[in-house]
């Protein structure tokens, strides 16, 4: 069992593979490619994936944010969920945008995907 105060970046990977795979495309080093702003890449991070990757997405954030601040930020600060760091002021692109927090961060990727409409459509079924 996952435990937040004794873990391996393989422990990370097998814990919060979806997180992982963001990290990787639209939260990842290239994250400018999925929009102008952060707050554009976390949007774009629920398209072109399939029902069940974003139900589990949303289980894994759950799991993640039922952590303490000082466990998201540890987790969180090893970079394997992420290759950019949400909390920087960043120069390029110019007005990308932070956040002052790494849980209020992943809030907003919860946020993303549980507002995206196919998981909207298929909570109200």
């Amino acid at each position: 069992m996952f435990s937040p105060s004794n873990f391996s970046h393989d422990d990370i990977w097998n814990e919060f593979p979806r997180l992982t795979n963001l990290g990787a495309s639209s939260l990842g080093e290239d994250a400018d490619m999925c929009g102008d702003t952060l707050d554009e890449a976390i949007q774009d991070g629920p398209r072109g994936r399939n029902i069940e990757f974003k139900q589990q997405t949303i289980q894994e954030l759950h799991k993640l944010l039922s952590f303490t601040d000082e466990e998201i930020d540890r987790i969180t600060q090893t970079w394997v969920l992420l290759s950019i760091d949400p909390t920087a002021d960043v120069e390029e692109p110019p007005n990308w945008g932070r956040y002052p927090t790494y849980r209020a961060f992943w809030e907003a990727v919860l946020r993303a995907f549980e507002n995206d409409p196919e998981v909207q459509e298929h909570r109200s079924a």
